[in-house]
């Protein structure tokens, strides 16, 4: 056996010049332009990951958000062609302290900076993260807007905190129709076919197939607007399972997606959602939405599985959360339900299990590409009710 020796490629000139970063509020945290030069906007948002920058970039749930990392040391690994949990870089923005000077890992490709400059994805380094980072956590998630290059010279940071007070607010924001695939395809189960599940596409990342194929399912994912006549559609007698992803926006404003929910909860067809596919469960269910301060983003939160005691740190990626009680069994149009899974950090619901139906979901991603994979056994889970419905 042969093996490659490590490639280490130098950095270009990173975008030279001043870059501003402008929240809503009116503070201005000063850098130096990186990635692409010009401007951008979203709504500014801090990820705790050490690692899986790659796998955050790619994740369709931060449309139209602008990632703060708060590892101070970024880019170390350059950017691979096997790590991408989408086809694009789907951050509105990047913003890190300390960008790495080279890329050294023998996946490398391109350096970071080289990916961001080429998806025209506008970033901004040597910025103190740490204080943003508080700012954040102090005054909540809030709109922001990075400007470089022309667009911040000899400009007044009050007019443009004014411009960035002028774009949409994330709350009321329903974007799963603008990341999710326009056509259906298939992921084939690795080795003998088991079950066949419609996995309907909010944002979904590409790991997540992969993770159900491996447990031998045939995995047929469908657009956010698809209908319930194209999800009984993918297999003979409907599929074994349904499947609703993660995604971006806000979950009062998805209401196909609910409405096809309740209508795959009717014919008792097992369900197992995600991430944005636990805030729909909750409204499909009867239980109200709301929005966190700052949200949950990184690999590193702890949440406890109710039905057993266990704890498992997890990967999340999201800014709305389920109301929904944590003391008691509630009923609902579809039997009673459960809080199953709740964050030790802040007592946020994590997860939901209906007691008289096959269903339930959990507010993370159990599929974690950059790890860590404490909560894989969730996809395991899925095939227990699938095998439990067949039988």
């Amino acid at each position: 056996m042969t093996t490659s020796a490590p490639s280490e490629t130098k950095s270009p000139q990173t975008a030279s010049g001043p870059a501003l970063l402008v929240l809503e509020d009116g503070r201005v945290f000063r850098g130096r332009a990186w990635g692409a030069v010009g401007e951008t906007f979203g709504e500014a948002v801090f990820s705790t990951g050490m690692t899986g920058y790659q796998e955050t970039l790619t994740d369709p749930s931060y449309h139209r958000q602008v990632v703060v990392m708060t590892a101070p040391h970024i880019g170390n690994t350059g950017v691979n062609d096997e790590d991408p949990e989408s086809a694009r870089i789907w951050v509105a923005g990047f913003v890190v302290r300390d960008p790495a000077r080279r890329s050294s890992n023998w996946r490398s490709r391109r350096t970071l900076d080289e990916e961001l400059a080429a998806q025209g994805v506008v970033g901004i380094s040597g910025v103190d993260t740490r204080a943003l980072t508080r700012h954040l956590r102090e005054r909540g998630a809030m709109r922001v807007g990075i400007f470089s290059g022309p667009a911040v010279e000899g400009t007044d940071p009050g007019a443009l905190a004014d411009r960035v007070r002028a774009i949409p607010a994330m709350k009321g924001a329903d974007l799963s129709a603008e990341v999710a695939c326009t056509e259906p395809y298939v992921v084939p189960a690795i080795g003998e076919r088991r079950f066949t599940v419609a996995a309907v596409d909010l944002g979904i990342k590409g790991m997540t197939p992969r993770r159900m194929a491996e447990r031998g399912i045939e995995v047929h994912v469908l657009p956010a607007t698809a209908s319930v006549e194209q999800v009984l559609a993918v297999a003979p007698g409907g599929p074994d399972g349904v499947f609703f992803s993660n995604g971006p926006g806000d979950p009062a404003a998805a209401d196909h997606p609910v409405a096809l929910m309740r209508a795959v909860l009717e014919r008792r067809i097992p369900l197992f959602g995600i991430c944005f596919g636990n805030q729909i469960l909750g409204r499909a269910l009867g239980f109200g939405t709301y929005k966190l301060k700052y949200g949950h983003r990184g690999i590193n939160q702890p949440v406890q599985d109710r039905t057993t005691g266990k704890v498992e740190v997890t990967a999340h990626n999201h800014g709305f959360a389920v109301d929904a009680p944590l003391d008691r069994v509630t009923d609902t149009p579809f039997g009673r339900a459960e809080v199953s899974h709740v964050c030790l950090n802040d007592d946020v619901v994590e997860g939901l299990r209906l007691l008289d139906r096959p269903a339930f979901s959990v507010q993370y991603h159990p599929e974690a590409a950059a790890g860590p994979h404490d909560a894989a056994y969730l996809f395991d889970r899925f095939v227990s009710l699938m095998e439990a419905q067949r039988a």
